[in-house]
């Protein structure tokens, strides 16, 4: 009885070179560490994120939490994840408001343009344009001021022509009152409120 159990060989890939051991993928530890760096990074930038989303949205004022939003508030109205808790509750907001610009040309045309308003948008619409709620609920605020010849000049570039330009700008603030009624009760009227009106600076269209 032939005993060839253990002198059986190794069936041989095609392809690969006679007498030669496959070489194991050892990874260099250069691309060690710079993958441990970039999952740390990754994980430190998720953490500080829910931390910040937490405290923003969390609805008692305590004094620590009280400072860890002053400490985050700025970065998160910067990156537009700012939400306030007043939003559901104890107060949530009895006004309906949106904004509408009024572009006057140069041969004293009228042009009227409206932010995207949620309610007359489609799910897929509203859903990729939700900030723009946000953002016109806080425009008119005074803190903002800054901020009105830029959102001007952006809606007197939709209506930019090279034979007549626009020349004057109005931001006009739209406010109605949210009242419990029975479902299709007609809107109440919405209160105008002219907060920004101006020229046009030179080479803002630009």
């Amino acid at each position: 009885m032939n005993k060839t159990k253990g002198n059986r060989r190794k069936k041989r890939i095609p392809g690969e070179p006679t007498g030669q051991k496959r070489p194991h993928l050892i990874p260099e530890p250069e691309n060690l560490q710079t993958q441990t760096f970039r999952r740390g990074v990754i994980s430190v930038f998720i953490l500080f994120h829910l931390v910040a989303i937490t405290c923003i949205a969390f609805p008692f004022d305590l004094p620590p939490i009280r400072n860890m939003k002053a400490l985050v508030k700025p970065y998160m109205v910067w990156a537009g994840l700012f939400q306030t808790w007043d939003m559901f509750a104890p107060n949530p907001e009895a006004i309906n408001s949106y904004i509408k610009t009024v572009v006057i040309s140069r041969d004293r045309h009228m042009h009227v343009w409206s932010f995207p308003r949620m309610e007359e948008l489609g799910f897929l619409e509203r859903y990729k344009k939700e900030r723009y709620r946000k953002f016109s609920d806080v425009l008119p605020q005074p803190q903002y001021a800054p901020l009105w010849p830029d959102v001007a000049a952006h809606a007197a570039t939709q209506f930019n022509s090279p034979s007549d330009p626009p020349e004057k700008v109005l931001l006009i603030d739209f406010q109605s009152d949210i009242h419990p009624g029975p479902e299709g009760a007609p809107d109440p009227a919405s209160r105008p409120n002219v907060f920004y009106d101006d020229y046009l600076q030179p080479g803002a269209l630009q």
